[in-house]
């Protein structure tokens, strides 16, 4: 069984790392555009450690529990504007001090609503909470009798996502995927061009006994360069090769044995699958590639991400794709035992988890940044703003999906590490 300490202490380290690198994209992007970002904490909210810059007035923080986080950006609530929020602006700003009956008041709407208003306002900056009781709200703009309302909402308006294009929002809500994009193929590429890797290679470790590739000669220290008149230079494209013949087949293969081309003729057998096999096992050797190579890799290893979590949307490879994926649980698990075995595979697999991350994240289901986009493109081709209830709705729905396979990964983590074991 994992020793808890440590496995927890790790897991918390990664998962922070990530939450910064992934929420520190919304937020580099957000205030690029001039946006105005209310919190950055790390965590799950509640009781935190917190600091507030005086330049930006963003609230940085470590929550109670260090386990995700978020970055909270004014004027991202959902749905379209109340048509009463000009109109309360300048009743409240005049006012100077105001609370949700006075504002219902002044308006002639149900306090409910005048509430809604003030929350929104002070989610943009337009208002203040006061600090001498939990009701009131203090103005941050000036205004008087002839101050045009809707000219005064658009001020206060300038500083939220809200007033940003659709690009810019989209901008805003890709550069948490983007930047853990950027982090896996960096750290990919530079432990790649450093350190290299290890990859099968076409000299034989092994040739299994009454194989087809044993009763042709074939001996271990042998380098196979064609299969079928195929050269081939690299192990998958063996495999491929192979795969492409049926058990029984037999096929000519070409090797080198203590520098000598050879060929022998194979009888191609086959696996406990009944897949095409011609009974060989590979060495392993280390490759150190150039930088260019290294980049090239990379993005290769990116695709092979991509592809794994597209499994989990097709019915055929759903079943093995859950089987093989991990939860927080097992990925904690796994983060400290790559931590015990040294700095090069702990920032090999932060770097595979910001990849995953990001890809997650790209897909439509809200409430995921690709869904979150998927609404703007669908606003942007409406052009109108979904309601409120339905984006809500969306958001819980996506939610409750998310949620039901991340609970059942930790169930299954559970039993695979700490029941099993």
């Amino acid at each position: 069984m994992p020793d808890a300490a440590s496995t927890i202490f790790w897991g918390v380290l990664t998962f922070s790392i990530l939450v910064v690198l992934h929420e520190g994209g919304h937020f580099l992007a957000a205030r690029a555009f001039g946006v105005k970002v209310h919190e950055f904490m790390v965590g799950l909210p509640g009781p935190a450690l917190r600091f507030k810059s005086r330049r930006s007035g963003t609230v940085f923080g470590i929550t109670a529990i260090p386990l995700g986080g978020y970055v909270r950006i004014a004027g991202m609530e959902p749905g379209p504007e109340d048509e009463l929020l000009a109109p309360a602006l300048k009743a409240a700003t005049l006012a100077g001090r105001t609370d949700a009956n006075r504002l219902a008041g002044d308006l002639g709407v149900e306090v409910e609503r005048a509430s809604s208003l003030l929350a929104t306002l002070a989610d943009w900056g337009a208002l203040k909470a006061a600090t001498d009781d939990e009701i009131s709200y203090l103005a941050v703009l000036e205004a008087d009798e002839d101050t045009d309302a809707v000219r005064l909402l658009d001020e206060a308006r300038s500083v939220t996502y809200r007033a940003l294009s659709k690009p810019k929002r989209i901008t805003v809500l890709s550069m948490g995927v983007l930047v853990n994009l950027f982090t896996a193929l960096l750290v990919f590429t530079v432990v790649l061009g450093f350190w290299g890797y290890y990859t099968q290679s076409l000299t034989l470790y092994e040739v299994q006994a009454e194989s087809g590739a044993e009763e042709a000669g074939l001996r271990p220290g042998d380098r196979i360069t064609s299969v079928g008149g195929t050269e081939v230079d690299d192990w998958f494209a063996l495999t491929r090769e192979v795969t492409a013949l049926e058990p029984g087949d037999t096929t000519d293969v070409g090797f080198v044995r203590n520098g000598q081309p050879q060929q022998a003729s194979v009888t191609v057998g086959a696996s406990e699958q009944g897949t095409p096999v011609l009974g060989v096992v590979s060495d392993v050797e280390h490759v150190t590639p150039s930088f260019p190579e290294a980049a090239v890799e990379s993005v290769r290893l990116t695709g092979m991400v991509f592809a794994a979590i597209g499994r989990f949307f097709s019915p055929d490879t759903f079943q093995e794709s859950v089987e093989g994926a991990r939860s927080i649980v097992g990925i904690t698990v796994e983060v400290a035992e790559a931590a015990r075995t040294g700095p090069l595979n702990y920032a090999w697999i932060v770097a595979l988890l910001s990849l995953s991350l990001g890809v997650m994240n790209i897909l439509p289901i809200p409430p995921l940044d690709g869904g979150k986009i998927a609404v703007e493109l669908v606003e942007a081709i409406a052009r109108r703003p979904l309601s409120r209830r339905f984006s809500l709705g969306l958001s819980l729905s996506g939610a409750l999906l998310l949620f039901s396979l991340i609970g059942y990964l930790m169930y299954a983590d559970v039993v695979r590490y700490f029941i099993q074991n």
